[in-house]
This record gives C-alpha cells, sequence and structure tokens, in this order.
C-alpha cells in the first residue's frame, strides 16, 4: 500500500514538474516572440527613419540644384531651359538610381502656374520669381509715390476691406496715428491679452495674425496642405473660408471690400518680404549712377556706355540747367555744347523717364542773344528704338539691389488690379501681350517694365507714375522641393525663397511641409524607372 502510494506522489510530482517546464518553456517563447516582434518593429522603424531621412537629403538636393542654376548667368539659364517650365532640369530628378523602383529616389521642383486669363492655375516645374508677389515690407514706400498707396496695393488681395488694410498699414508704420480705418497701439492695449505693434517691417507673413481682422482663414485660405490648389477633401474649408470672407465685408460696413480673385490658397500665396531685383545690367555689370557726384568719373562712364552727347546732356541737366521754355533758337545736341566739370551738381535725378524729350536753356554765348537751347539725346518720337539701352545701363542710385516692386510679366491680374495707374484696360493687354515665360522672349522685349510705352499700353506721363511701383524682373525664387521614393514608401517636401542678388545665391527661406504630406500625386512628380523595368531609366512622365 505505502509503495502504490509512493509511486503515485513521484508520478505527481513528475507530472507537475513537467507542467512547469512547460509553463516556463511557453513564457520564454513568448517574450522571445515579442522580443523579435518588438527587434522586427524597431528594424522597420530604423527603415522608415532611414527612408525620410533619405528623402530629407533629396530635398537638399533640389535645393542645390536651384541654387547652382541661379548662380549661372542669364543667356547660360535660357540655354538650360529657363526658370519657368522646365521639367528637364526640375521633373523627377534622379539622385538614388536603383533597378527597383520602390528604391529609386527622385526630387521635383514645383510652383503655381498662371493661365492665360491671367489667374494663378495649375502647376509647372520651375520656380517662382519673387516679384511677382507683394512685398508687404515696401508698402510704406508705395504711400510716398500715391496717396493712400499701400492701402490700395492691399485693396487688390481678395476678401481685402480697407478696415484690414490700413490696420496693416498702421503695423507696419513708424507713428502711433491711427489712419482713416485702422488700428495703432490704443486697440492692442485694450484687448483681453495685450500687446504692442511693432511699427516697423515684418519679420514673417505670418506676423500679419497679429493685425487687426486678420484671420488664419484669409491668410492661408482652404489650400490645408499647402500644394497650391484646393483638393476634394478640402472643398469643406474652402466654403468656411468664402463665409469669413462675407462676414468680414459685412461686418466692416463702413469700409468697402473686394471679394475679387480666389481665396483659395489664403493672402499669404499673394505676399513676400523677400522681392528685390539686381541693379544691373543684362551682362551682369553694374548700372551707372545717373546721380554720382564725381561728375568727372560720371562723364567718363556715360561717354563709354552711350555717347559723348548723352554725357554732357546728363552733367547739364545735373548742374541745374534749367528745361528750356519756347524759343525760336534751333536747339543744338548736347556734344556741341561745351560742359565745365569743375562745377558742381546742383540736383539729382529722380527717375530716368524725366530725361525723355526735355530740352534744356543754357546761357547765350554772347549778351544780347538768345539762350542755347539742348535737346535731349533721348527724343520722345524714338523712344522704342533706344528705351531699352537706356534701361538697361542706367540707375538713379549706386545701391546694389531694388526691392519691393511688382513683376508685370509674372504677377497675377489680382495683384496688377491694385496698381495706382492701371485700368481694367491696360490689366487686359498686359495679360495678354506679356511673356510669362522669359524663355520666349528671345529679344528681351519685356526685360523693363517700359515696354507698356513701347506698346501704347501707358503713355510715357503715366509710365513715370507707375514706375517706383512695377518692374520687368525680379531675381529672388520660391519653389516648392518634394523628395520621394518612385514606390511611394517615403517623402519629404519643404518650400524654399532663394536669393539669386549676391554672387552666390543664398537661402532666405526654408520652410518643412512634410507634415503636410507629399501634396502631389507621384505621378505628378514624374518617375525615372517605369514598373517592372529593371534596367534603364524612362522619359519623365508627366
Amino acid at each position: 500500500m505505502s509503495i502504490n502510494t509512493q509511486t503515485s506522489f513521484t508520478a505527481k510530482r513528475q507530472g507537475s514538474i513537467l507542467m512547469v517546464v512547460l509553463i516556463v518553456v511557453m513564457v520564454v517563447s513568448l517574450g522571445a516572440y515579442s522580443f523579435s516582434a518588438m527587434m522586427l518593429a524597431h528594424h522597420q522603424t530604423a527603415l522608415l527613419s532611414s527612408n525620410h531621412q533619405q528623402t530629407r537629403w533629396l530635398v537638399d538636393s533640389g535645393i542645390d540644384t536651384i541654387r547652382v542654376h541661379l548662380s549661372l548667368t542669364e543667356a547660360e539659364r535660357l540655354e538650360s531651359g529657363g526658370n519657368y517650365d522646365n521639367p528637364v532640369l526640375f521633373q523627377a530628378v534622379n539622385i538614388i538610381p536603383d533597378p527597383d523602383p520602390a528604391a529609386a529616389g527622385n526630387f521635383t521642383i514645383l510652383s503655381p502656374s498662371i493661365n492665360s486669363d491671367g489667374y494663378t492655375a495649375g502647376i509647372r516645374y520651375g520656380l517662382e520669381n519673387e516679384s511677382a508677389r507683394l512685398n508687404l515690407n515696401t508698402l510704406i514706400l508705395a504711400d510716398t509715390f500715391a496717396e493712400n498707396g499701400g492701402r490700395n496695393l492691399l485693396m487688390a488681395l481678395p476678401g481685402m476691406t480697407e478696415y484690414v488694410a490700413d490696420s496693416i498699414m498702421d503695423w507696419v508704420d513708424e507713428d502711433d496715428d491711427t489712419r482713416e480705418y485702422g488700428a495703432e497701439y490704443d486697440y492692442y492695449q485694450g484687448l483681453s491679452s495685450p500687446y504692442t505693434p511693432t511699427n516697423g517691417p515684418f519679420n514673417t507673413v505670418e506676423e500679419l495674425l497679429l493685425v487687426r481682422g486678420v484671420s488664419p482663414q484669409l491668410l492661408f485660405g482652404a489650400d490645408v496642405n499647402r500644394n497650391g490648389m484646393v483638393d476634394a477633401h478640402e472643398q469643406s474649408a474652402l466654403s468656411a473660408v468664402q463665409q469669413i470672407a462675407d462676414f468680414t465685408a459685412t461686418a466692416e460696413s463702413a469700409a468697402d471690400s473686394m471679394i475679387s480673385g480666389s481665396l483659395e490658397r489664403g493672402w499669404s500665396s499673394y505676399l513676400t518680404l523677400y522681392s528685390q531685383e539686381n541693379n544691373l545690367n543684362i551682362n551682369g555689370e553694374p548700372r551707372i549712377n545717373f546721380n554720382d557726384e564725381d561728375l568727372t568719373k560720371l562723364h567718363q562712364d556715360l561717354s563709354a556706355v552711350f555717347s559723348v552727347d548723352v554725357a554732357n546732356f546728363v552733367i547739364l541737366y545735373r548742374q541745374g540747367l534749367p528745361a528750356a521754355g519756347s524759343s525760336d533758337a534751333i536747339p543744338i545736341p548736347a556734344a556741341a555744347y561745351q560742359v565745365d566739370l569743375t562745377v558742381a551738381a546742383d540736383q539729382e535725378i529722380t527717375q530716368i523717364l524725366e530725361l525723355i524729350g526735355i530740352s534744356l536753356e543754357g546761357p547765350p554765348a554772347e549778351d544780347g542773344e538768345d539762350p542755347i537751347i539742348i535737346q535731349s539725346p533721348w527724343p520722345v518720337a524714338g523712344f522704342g528704338t533706344y528705351i531699352d539701352h537706356l534701361m538697361d545701363n542706367a540707375s538713379t542710385n549706386a545701391n546694389p539691389t531694388i526691392p519691393g516692386r511688382l513683376n508685370i510679366n509674372a504677377a497675377p491680374r489680382t495683384l496688377l488690379e491694385g496698381v495706382p495707374g492701371l485700368n481694367s484696360e491696360a490689366i487686359d493687354r498686359i495679360v495678354q501681350e506679356r511673356f510669362t515665360d522669359p524663355t520666349q522672349d528671345t529679344s528681351n522685349y519685356t526685360r523693363h517694365e517700359t515696354w507698356l510705352v513701347k506698346n501704347l499700353i501707358v503713355s510715357l506721363e503715366e509710365m513715370k507714375l507707375l514706375q517706383p511701383f512695377i518692374t520687368g524682373n525680379g531675381d529672388v525664387y520660391r519653389a516648392q522641393i518634394i523628395g520621394y521614393y518612385e514606390g511611394g514608401k517615403a517623402s519629404s517636401r519643404a518650400e524654399v525663397v532663394i536669393d539669386s542678388t549676391t554672387v552666390t545665391p543664398r537661402i532666405r527661406l526654408w520652410r518643412d511641409l512634410s507634415h503636410l504630406g507629399r501634396g502631389y500625386p507621384l505621378e505628378v512628380l514624374g518617375y525615372q524607372y517605369r514598373t517592372g523595368d529593371s534596367s534603364m531609366p524612362s522619359t519623365n512622365l508627366q
């Protein structure tokens, strides 16, 4: 009996040990499985992180490509296809070659396009000229050339009101005097969370959100993912944006409102802080400063680039010879008049166009004789024959750059409507006759804003009023760069503004947009390796 009991106890003990062993094995197995799963997850995370970092480097490659392109001369850029729409240079540029399309890494550079009516529509593979945007930090200068010039420029923005426009002008001007519809220090100090207006230049476009009346919906529009268009999932946001614009206009009945143009991309798509143009001629050489105080040097420079006739006339004008009145005397060319370079300059030239078509009155050679009439080397009748050469080589200052003028060849119609002195008929003709793609302007016909006079769109006198606001050029550029794998496993996106007014183009703005997604279908970005093709890159797919 005792033997059976002992045997039974031993068997039970062995069974218990077996169960413990099985449990231990199971726990160890589960631990090993969990560890393996965790290692696989970490491995996948590492791969995703590595792929994402690679796409960031692809974006950097795109930025460097832009900088190298902008460091070329203007002729070299045009020869390589230009900046405007150049899919060969800017679409699906392969940086990581791989027979497996899923592992091939490219970058694509995109900008908004302008349709034949002058409005933003679609995209292109190129750079956006920053002078096609309204520069917030030059609005105060506009007031010096036209009454409420800054307000008028802002009123072109869709959904803008005088209430908001004057508030923006009050934010950027240096005084605490409240404009007609504006807001100054007292208003902002009266808020529940008071703050002080800068009364100076904007540091970012987003700083506008601190200005009375500016909302995120108006500033950024319905383009939530910032790809330059309203996608299907953003339609509800577009309705909300328009409702806010309508409500703002109704609530501010004391001020007029312009609900024209498109708020899809918001005001931020029309605004900049960076636009400027080189004060250089087409060969990259500094223009001659007609207001140089050294008249001897000025005479030499003018004689070398223009003629003695031009040199003498400019010197005489600077020395204060008055404009000629009515006279029966036969005018003589300035080259025939003796110039005394020891006489100091008495006046400065405000703009080059003021020299066109005028005559100067010099003292008579002898007492009792009529004054000597000196004719301008630039007659009004021959405007088109000399104006490009004059504008390309002449300036009224020695500054290396000219800031903030609006590029009439690239700006959307919406902004052209705000330029003081441009009526709707003139804007229609500008949109119809300009070359939005500079590569199409093979003779540089529209390089300078004065092509409006050549085409009889505006008169010379009207051009004098317009010139402080407009230009035909610009040397700062903006674009979005997308780095991506053709298989779609990872991507990065950034917006950059690059200034080419310096010898080495510099980055003025870099904004990471990766958190907003790729923004564009792979078919738009383009492929370099066809699906299933394991040999050679294919042509770009658009």
